[in-house]
């Protein structure tokens, strides 16, 4: 099944990424980029950790048909 949302996918990896870059910061650092760029807990920095989340969310979905394609196409 391919539902052809492969520039979703990579909007969605990136967004992850970045998230993950910026808990790394805070972890590593005591930084949170975010909150340095855009202000602590403004209203755009509320709605790019909401972006990141919802990215989290969507790459679960991930896990569904993740190796899905090398498995059919490998019986084929």
């Amino acid at each position: 099944m391919n539902m052809n949302n492969k520039g979703l996918d990579y909007l969605a990896l990136t967004v992850a990424i970045i998230g993950a870059i910026n808990w790394g910061l805070i972890g590593f650092f005591s930084f949170d980029l975010v909150a340095f760029i855009f202000g602590n807990m403004s209203w755009l920095s509320r709605i790019i950790y909401a972006v990141v989340g919802i990215a989290g969310l969507y790459i679960i979905t991930f896990y569904m048909y993740a190796g899905g394609t090398a498995r059919k196409e490998s019986q084929s």
